[in-house]
């Protein structure tokens, strides 16, 4: 059964799906679409060309799919896609895409407290937590399971590793490979992400090729291309240390 209060105004064109629920004083535009289960809480905007998936809970005065606030967008058509079992806190503002991707998405299973800002074509993955007033400049893609600590700004196209955790009030100008624990300032590498990884239950021989991998990127003497020549010298890396390699060859802005 759908649940929409009298004081909110839902367009014809949008699909409103089984169980959701639409609390008072909302705006549903056009070309909207509300998957099953789905709570709006009060005084809510959610933008044309919208889709949130199942089971989410989107909290009072947050904003979905508003224009971009980019200078170069030309009114062309893109949207802002949501997966299932999000929790979105008071005064989010997620704005869809540009004409580089078309879309910003988030995935499942994520956590964006209060005051949280997605901009445009940024790619938020499964299971990721965005404390409060985390801002994310255009671009910008956190990975699985990454936590990005309060009042942090990451800045447009930088890139946040699987499992890697960002101390609050931080400043994320460079790109920050998976597994590890970043704070400081200017920001750096300060050991791997140890708790998260012992409760997400990777094993402690897994671990330690991680910490291994990093201590040549960080601790040794060498530069950043010949810690990664060596990593890749063991014959014996497992898929984690691979993933490593594979972030820092490809990064476009440098890692921290």
């Amino acid at each position: 059964m759908i649940k929409i209060d009298k004081t909110s105004i839902v367009h014809k064109n949008a699909l409103i799906e089984d169980n959701v629920q639409i609390g008072p004083f909302c705006i549903i535009e056009k070309d909207v679409i509300i998957k099953e289960g789905t709570i709006i809480k009060p005084y809510v905007h959610i933008m044309s060309n919208t889709t949130i998936g199942k089971n989410n809970i989107i909290h009072q005065g947050s904003v979905l799919g508003e224009v971009p606030q980019d200078l170069k967008y030309d009114n062309e058509k893109t949207s802002l896609i949501i997966g299932d079992n999000n929790t979105i806190r008071e005064f989010c503002t997620l704005n869809k895409g540009t004409d580089d991707l078309f879309e910003t998405k988030i995935g499942s299973n994520c956590l964006l407290m209060a005051y949280v800002h997605v901009a445009h074509d940024c790619v938020v993955h499964d299971n990721v937590i965005l404390a409060n007033g985390v801002q994310l400049g255009g671009h910008s893609v956190i990975n699985y399971h990454a936590t990005v600590g309060g009042m942090t700004p990451v800045h447009q196209f930088c890139k946040v590793g699987e499992h890697a955790f960002i101390g609050g009030g931080r400043v994320v100008l460079q790109d920050v490979p998976p597994y590890i624990l970043a704070t400081g300032e200017p920001l750096k590498y300060s050991g791997i992400n140890s708790i998260g990884l012992r409760r997400r239950k990777f094993s402690s021989d897994v671990r330690n090729q991680i910490k291994l991998t990093y201590k040549y990127i960080y601790r040794s003497k060498l530069n950043t291309r010949d810690a990664i020549k060596k990593i890749k010298s063991k014959n014996n890396n497992t898929q984690e240390v691979e993933k490593i390699i594979s972030f820092v060859e490809n990064s476009e802005r440098g890692i921290i």
